[in-house]
């Protein structure tokens, strides 16, 4: 079975709220919020994918020491085994939008269970409320 590397954010404002973005129509476990991030490309970090991706997905820029990491997931699906560092960030120039349509949430963490959720994103929940 193929492993898959994907990186996430907790992006975590003054306030204390996490960023959660909705998968959109047309992309597996569409209409599940997740923690924003995506795949790591050959040859790259965890961190530059992060980088990469919130610019691309939330139209926003960070810095690899700005990436706190936190947790990880390692969770099986049918047809590939999802490995995921969740990195938390504080730390961001710009105002995080649905660059690529999806809808956007700042949720506070008692209330992350509210919202449904890839079964490998479920696990992280526990670990970040506690941190917060």
């Amino acid at each position: 079975m193929k492993t898959v590397l994907v990186s996430a954010v907790a992006l975590i404002d003054a306030d204390g709220r996490v960023l959660l973005a909705q998968r959109p129509e047309g992309k597996s476990l569409a209409g599940l919020w997740e923690f924003p991030g995506g795949k790591v490309e050959p040859g790259e970090t965890p961190e530059a994918a992060l980088i990469r991706e919130l610019k691309e997905e939330l139209g926003i820029d960070t810095q690899a020491s700005c990436l706190a990491p936190l947790t990880f997931a390692s969770h099986t699906y049918e047809s590939f085994h999802l490995l995921m560092p969740l990195f938390a960030c504080r730390r961001w120039q710009g105002t995080p939008h649905g660059a690529e349509g999806q809808n956007l949430a700042w949720v506070r963490p008692n209330a992350l269970r509210d919202y449904p959720m890839p079964p490998a994103d479920l696990p992280l929940i526990p670990i970040l409320r506690d941190w917060l």
